[in-house]
């Protein structure tokens, strides 16, 4: 297989059949944008679990980071029990973020796999516009 220069490809379904140059430029711009959103939301995650572990008292944040047992901060105590159900409702939304993650990127992966040319350099051009724009974005936290 080789890299080919064409503007006529049917991207990851059958009705994402593109067959003229103007449908090629749209089929790159929303790849690209997938890209961005991809970055995105990797720095997304990163900003909520920060936010999770601030939010959490300083000796259940440090148990948690450390992985102890959950014995010692006290499971019968409603503050106890609060913060577990904060953590795991983070937790929840962690996962179910990083599932759309992985399906956004194995979506990408397909898209490059089709092995045309402006497809993957429309990726490449998303993945470095997310990352130029995303990551700055860390240093807020």
């Amino acid at each position: 297989m080789h890299f080919i220069f064409s503007d006529e490809v049917v991207l990851l379904f059958d009705f994402w059949s593109v067959h003229s140059p103007t449908g090629m430029a749209l089929s790159v711009v929303v790849v690209l944008l997938l890209a961005v959103l991809y970055e995105s939301i990797k720095v997304g995650k990163i900003k909520l679990l920060h936010q999770a572990l601030e939010s959490l008292p300083a000796p259940i944040n440090q148990q948690l980071t450390e992985d102890t047992d959950w014995e010692s901060t006290g499971p019968e105590s409603p503050t106890g029990n609060r913060t577990r159900l904060r953590w795991f409702l983070c937790h929840f939304g962690q996962s179910l973020i990083h599932v759309a993650q992985v399906v956004i990127g194995y979506f990408m992966m397909l898209a490059v796999m089709s092995y045309n040319t402006w497809i993957f350099l429309g990726v490449v051009l998303g993945s470095a516009v997310g990352y130029y724009l995303a990551y700055p974005l860390l240093s807020m936290v």
